[in-house]
């Protein structure tokens, strides 16, 4: 059976540290921790778990913190946690049953749910490269928002790795590091710079990330296809700004761009069924928001809320606007299998009732 080696970069993580190796330690052959300067109580908690503790000076980059980390791997595979990730029972189970098989593939992809809604289900789920062959020499690229690049033998699981955020990052860091990348004269790729405006938004300075989204949309419109993904999602979040400052045409125009150029997905379809309902376009809210719940395009931030309750829930109300209370109620509904408790859902279907008793 081959042997992993956990590999870890913290810093003032006294809160997540140990219930993060808790759920792992016996998953795994080799703890490594870097620390990049806490603290609080972070490496005398993890020097119950391993004596495998390094210190590495921080030097904005996270990449090479990692990097360095991966460098003190003894195991034939690699894998990494950060300390408010998790591995829920059932995904533990499921570790289990993967071990013994591990050997043929050079990375194994786990399902990383990042953040949940009030309910627990996930919001943003993506695919990350967790079980590396050590033998590769993988490498960690880009001082923030880093990532390994897959290549080779890639094998997709459906382990998931739970991220469960209770402090918040220290502030302005992220936006620290990228002013530090470009006064070092690094010019960003497309993933820097999508994560660079992506920053400007977070931090609500709409204008500024509008002016940095388009930067990548207006450098790359004639070259659509080579660039889908960042494209895709430079398009759906400068559509999201624009509906912040409430500027509907150009918020339309950024989610026309999208569809002019590929097949929608979920997403871009939802979008396009709120827009137009915003706009009392009933009919072309419904043609959206139906195709929305009816396709099989997804990303891999669909999730249940945003892709299937509220289009289901919109439809409702379209249908309600258009005086069919019968569709009205029965869209509702399929609403309420979703999120039954849900207090929107409820007060829908209360004034439904009525309307539909009074037409008979």
């Amino acid at each position: 059976m081959k042997e992993i080696s956990l590999c870890m970069i913290i810093k003032n993580e006294e809160q997540t540290i140990a219930r993060c190796l808790d759920s792992v330690k016996d998953l795994v052959d080799e703890i490594i921790i870097v620390d990049t300067g806490s603290t609080d109580k972070s490496k005398e908690i993890v020097s119950k778990y391993t004596d495998k503790i390094y210190d590495f000076e921080w030097v904005e980059d996270f990449a090479k913190a990692r990097n360095f980390s991966f460098s003190k791997a003894t195991k034939d595979y690699i894998m990494w946690l950060d300390a408010d990730d998790i591995i829920l029972e059932e995904d533990r189970e499921k570790f289990r049953k993967l071990k013994p098989t591990i050997g043929n593939a050079d990375i194994y992809m786990f399902v990383y749910n990042y953040s949940f809604d009030a309910n627990g289900t996930p919001k943003v789920i993506q695919n990350r490269a967790r079980l590396l062959k050590r033998e590769k020499n993988y490498t960690w690229v880009s001082p923030i928002h880093e990532v390994i690049i897959p290549t080779g033998n890639i094998v997709y699981t459906d382990i998931c790795i739970t991220h469960k955020k209770i402090q918040i990052n220290e502030r302005d860091r992220n936006m620290r590091i990228f002013k530090k990348m470009i006064q070092d004269g690094i010019k960003f790729d497309n993933r820097q710079q999508y994560a660079y405006a992506k920053e400007y938004k977070y931090s609500n300075n709409i204008d500024q990330a509008i002016i940095e989204y388009k930067k990548l949309i207006d450098e790359h419109i004639d070259e659509y296809e080579n660039n889908k993904h960042f494209m895709y999602k430079s398009l759906i979040d400068i559509s999201d700004c624009y509906k912040i400052k409430g500027d509907i045409k150009k918020e339309k125009e950024a989610l026309m761009t999208i569809i002019s150029n590929q097949e929608p997905y979920i997403k871009v379809s939802a979008k396009l069924g709120d827009l137009f309902f915003r706009e009392k376009n009933y009919d072309a809210a419904l043609f959206w928001l139906k195709y929305a719940v009816s396709t099989d395009k997804k990303t891999e931030e669909a999730n249940e809320y945003d892709h299937y309750f509220l289009p289901y829930l919109e439809i409702g109300i379209c249908y309600y606007y258009k005086n069919d209370y019968e569709n009205a109620m029965k869209y509702n509904e399929m609403a309420g299998n979703l999120r039954p408790d849900d207090s929107a859902y409820k007060k829908n279907k209360e004034i439904y009732d009525k309307k539909l008793k009074n037409n008979f």
